[in-house]
């Protein structure tokens, strides 16, 4: 098994499903509720073990019943907690409202200790992110502990994946140490001020991207597909009626991270992600949402 290492935020998704969002000041009856593990490391972690890699994951937790939530999911998975645990603070949760009819959603993430996560902790786990094939990060801890743990991946030889996610502007030497960055569309336009709509569009992107250092850039496109410079646009995979996308973005990345610490060329390991991808989008719940192996291996 390939190794990754997933620094980032666990987080408690609280799901709410309805017919429209509520406008200020407006209470209505919804139509259900639901409580799942979540945060984009943790979801990344799970997607990645499932697809059989051998992942770790790098992160601060409260002391808590939600903290506890986060090792049962992870003992499950297989996947090895590198955690700090601060009795000070909470773990993370997020609001999740869910559009009935399109499975869209909206998110208010509160992460907790999460937030505390430092550069020393990266100095910390240091062995783990240099023992790895890959290390994959994203943007809901802060960013000088994501810059360090970059740093320290590309000195030892490992393969770096930054998901600029939330979507904030970044400084050109964090985006210097990636081998890839997956933005959306949107993360994409506040990256590089350019739209993207289709795949031509996507092309110019990157051409942007690659201007600002990152080495090989993957727009993810939603129901499009993935775009992946010098390749093209990698279709979406279809598994099913699209019952919830919230995690979908999370189930690319880790898969595609597992797929390249397997030994992948980037061109296969994306067509994976987007399988990895299409099956989430299925189901409720980001975590629980993730696909074994050979529910992909079925689907490619």
């Amino acid at each position: 098994m390939g190794k990754v290492a997933v620094l980032g935020v666990f987080v408690v998704d609280l799901a709410f499903r309805a017919d429209r969002m509520p406008v200020m000041g407006e209470t209505f009856l919804g139509n259900s509720f639901a409580m799942n593990p979540g945060g984009k490391g943790s979801n990344q972690a799970v997607a990645a073990a499932r697809m059989g890699a051998d992942v770790s994951m790098i992160t601060r937790l409260g002391a808590d019943d939600f903290a506890a939530m986060a090792r049962e999911l992870w003992t499950g998975d297989g996947i090895t907690a590198e955690v700090v645990e601060d009795a000070g603070s909470y773990t993370g949760a997020a609001h999740i409202f869910i559009n009935e009819a399109t499975g869209d959603n909206a998110i208010i993430i509160a992460p907790g200790a999460a937030a505390e996560i430092s550069p020393a902790d990266l100095e910390a786990a240091r062995s783990v992110i240099e023992g790895a094939d890959v290390f994959i990060t994203q943007l809901e801890q802060p960013l000088d502990a994501a810059m360090r743990g970059l740093q320290i991946a590309r000195a030892a030889g490992v393969t770096t994946i930054l998901n600029p996610a939330p979507a904030v502007e970044l400084p050109r030497e964090m985006l210097a140490l990636c081998d890839f960055v997956t933005p959306n569309e949107t993360e994409t336009e506040i990256l590089t001020g350019l739209p993207v709509a289709n795949a031509e569009d996507a092309a110019l992107a990157c051409e942007a991207l690659k201007g600002l250092g990152v080495a090989r850039p993957i727009i993810t496109m939603g129901a499009q597909g993935a775009y992946l410079d010098g390749f093209g646009l990698v279709p979406a995979v279809a598994a099913g009626k699209v019952v919830e996308t919230t995690g979908a973005g999370d189930a690319f990345n880790g898969g595609f991270a597992a797929c390249l610490a397997d030994g992948m060329a980037p061109e296969k390991a994306v067509t994976y992600a987007c399988a990895v991808a299409g099956l989430s989008v299925t189901r409720a719940g980001a975590a629980p949402s993730m696909p074994q192996r050979d529910e992909v291996l079925a689907l490619i």
